[in-house]
């Protein structure tokens, strides 16, 4: 049995989509995972798969001497890589990106370990930049980023199946909301958006006459607000329901997200991530948008009256909804696996 270690992390989305693709190979092939203690091994141990922590630092996106720490840490986190590989002799690394998983995939040439990494983004991140030419190839979910590797291939984004699983009847009778009014469901990101959670619940007065409101708010983030037709929770570990009930749908911009929004055929307002980020969450949402596939609220025009106004405007899109239908986003997930398994 062919032994393929993923790695990424950082945050949900790196970690995510690769369980899309472990738990599609679970059964043919060993997989393991490396990472750091923060999310990806929450998530990670919660399926089952064997799990190695290398903590790695994070380049901080300011001026600041903790950054001057980041060389003498990540060296010692590559040889600790090192020595994992040597130990493991995995048969395939896949790098998911995210600065947890530079480590491992920096120490996959030394180890003569086949690499292969998958940029979510529109824009290239650092760790895919410092690794793609070590990389055997380097898989996009834009078609326009796999034009700037020479070893650059468009496969889509990985999506759990399970999400294409949803029945919306079911999903609403689980929430209690009626058919009586449309169902906005409200994303923040993994950690929760303290932005969106504001606007949102200071629009709740006059949404909630509108709309049935499902919110995903992260954790520590609960309201002891209670009001009819509205439903709030940390996290949602049966997506396909949330999603499947939603009629529209307020999320932050991570790649992830709006790849599984666009395959789902789902009416979306994006507010992009901007502060405390490198811009991808916004260039992916404007490249959609171009395309009339959604529509964009700016976090600095975030208001209670902008999101309502905004939700209301794609409820009745008709235009964004036929665009839907007919764009061609896919899983990305089968054309993943055939490639890892040319490898392995």
């Amino acid at each position: 049995m062919k032994y393929i270690l993923f790695t990424g992390g950082g945050s949900a989305g790196h970690v995510v989509p690769n369980l899309a693709v472990m738990n599609e190979l679970k059964y043919s092939h060993k997989i393991a995972y490396v990472g750091t203690g923060g999310i990806e091994e929450q998530l990670v141990k919660k399926y089952g798969y064997p799990f190695f922590r290398i903590d790695c630092p994070k380049l901080i996106r300011k001026v600041t001497a903790k950054n001057l720490a980041i060389p003498f840490r990540l060296k010692k986190a590559v040889s600790l890589a090192q020595d994992l590989l040597l130990r493991e002799k995995p048969d395939l690394i896949f790098s998911k990106g995210g600065y947890a998983s530079f480590p491992v995939a920096w120490a996959a040439k030394k180890a003569n370990v086949p690499l292969i990494t998958h940029e979510s983004d529109y824009t290239p991140g650092l760790c895919t930049r410092m690794i793609a030419k070590r990389c055997k190839c380097v898989l996009t979910s834009f078609p326009e980023t796999a034009s700037l590797f020479s070893n650059g291939i468009h496969v889509s984004s990985p999506i759990r199946k399970e999400l294409f699983q949803g029945d919306r009847i079911r999903a609403r009778k689980k929430y209690s909301f009626s058919d009586e009014k449309p169902v906005l469901l409200v994303l923040g990101g993994g950690s929760g958006s303290r932005a969106i959670n504001a606007a949102l619940r200071s629009a709740l007065p006059r949404l909630l006459k509108e709309w049935n409101v499902l919110h995903l708010c992260g954790k520590g983030n609960l309201s002891s607000d209670a009001f009819c037709g509205y439903v709030q929770r940390e996290f949602e570990g049966d997506m396909a329901s949330a999603y499947a009930a939603a009629d529209v749908i307020l999320a932050r911009a991570g790649s992830n997200t709006v790849f599984e929004l666009l395959a789902l055929k789902k009416s979306a307002v994006f507010v992009p991530l901007e502060k405390s980020s490198r811009g991808d969450q916004l260039l992916n949402a404007l490249y959609f948008q171009r395309k009339g596939l959604c529509r964009i609220l700016r976090e600095d025009n975030l208001t209670a009256d902008s999101l309502r106004r905004a939700v209301i405007a794609a409820l009745h899109d008709e235009t964004v909804r036929a665009n839907l239908q007919e764009c061609s986003v896919e899983n990305g997930t089968p054309k993943i696996l055939s490639i890892l398994k040319n490898f392995v």
